[in-house]
């Protein structure tokens, strides 16, 4: 971390379960009362198995200096202990707790709450697209979140219907290049396993190897929906979104970014292509759509954690975004 990197203030904004979920707010030293910074909510990856809010790239660790944005990194409870409806109700949580007293006493009005825009990197792109657009929340029985200025989402999942996510993958997963056995993923792979029940997982953990397990047994939809009854394309944006064709006002558009890296083996490219094509298909039928499709040439997941990615078209949609 740089010294022009600015420490987290570390805020518990949920207790729920018996667990404490957190969210780092990363200010701009410019910031100020009169002159708030505005925000980037960014939600992790890993499947919504594993992962951390610590988990930020360079970029984003830039971004309050370089971009004078305000990022916010916020943790949620993580499947298979805690389903779907739990994860999006502690995404909604996060959300509405950015324009609460404490909030704004926390950040010393620093924040503007009125600039917001969800941002996300795989998992974490996912629920950027349905908490932006209201995806999957009354299925869940979730109240749907306060609407937001834009998406931007990095390398997202769309989509629990791809083959990707259906097909076991034999003998292994070819990036991984051995068979990983449930040995090494329990107790987590164990939805009744109290010990289990957490908001948080270490990039360093044993839990670590769940999600390349989780590709490996073609279990994601299993591991975030069993017993819940809910259909998984309630999640499923692409095929949502072609609703609002018929349904106008169904579901929120406001401006979106998806961009995603074309040697992607974890995530399909097709994921967010899917979307794209999808937006540009509700353009042409007469739906307002404003949205713009990055695909990064060569490049895998998390191609954004090197130092040298700047992510310079997503920080000029942010600061379009930001000034409307």
């Amino acid at each position: 971390m740089s010294a022009d990197t600015p420490k987290p203030i570390e805020i518990l904004f949920k207790q729920v379960d018996g667990i404490n979920i957190y969210m780092d707010v990363y200010l701009p030293e410019s910031a100020t009362k009169e002159d708030p910074a505005p925000i980037v909510l960014w939600w992790h990856g890993g499947g919504l198995l594993q992962g951390t809010r610590k988990a930020l790239s360079p970029h984003h660790l830039h971004a309050p200096s370089k971009h004078n944005i305000c990022i916010v990194s916020p943790d949620y409870r993580l499947a298979p202990q805690f389903r779907f409806p739990a994860i999006l109700s502690d995404c909604a949580s996060a959300m509405t707790f950015l324009h609460s007293p404490e909030f704004a006493s926390k950040v010393q009005g620093r924040a503007d709450t009125s600039r917001i825009v969800l941002s996300g990197s795989s998992a974490g792109g996912w629920l950027s697209l349905l908490c932006g657009m209201g995806i999957g929340f009354d299925e869940s029985g979730v109240e749907r979140p306060p609407k937001i200025q834009g998406i931007a989402a990095i390398y997202p999942i769309t989509d629990l219907q791809d083959e990707f996510w259906k097909v076991k993958k034999e003998p292994y997963v070819g990036y991984m290049g051995r068979i990983i056995k449930r040995e090494e993923v329990e107790p987590f792979v164990n939805p009744d396993d109290a010990e289990s029940r957490t908001a948080y997982s270490s990039l360093d953990s044993r839990r670590a190897m769940f999600y390349h397990y989780m590709v490996q047994e073609a279990i994601e939809a299993e591991l975030l929906l069993g017993n819940t009854r809910i259909p998984e394309t309630a999640y499923s944006v692409a095929p949502s979104l072609k609703r609002l064709l018929k349904e106008p006002g169904i579901y929120n558009l406001p401006p979106t970014f998806i961009v995603h890296g074309t040697a992607d083996t974890k995530v399909p490219v097709e994921q967010a292509r899917d979307v794209a094509a999808t937006l540009e298909e509700l353009k042409k039928g007469g739906v307002a759509v404003d949205y713009e499709y990055e695909e990064v040439e060569g490049v895998d997941h998390s191609y954004d954690k090197e130092p040298s990615c700047k992510m310079e078209r997503m920080y000029e949609f942010l600061n379009r975004v930001f000034s409307k």
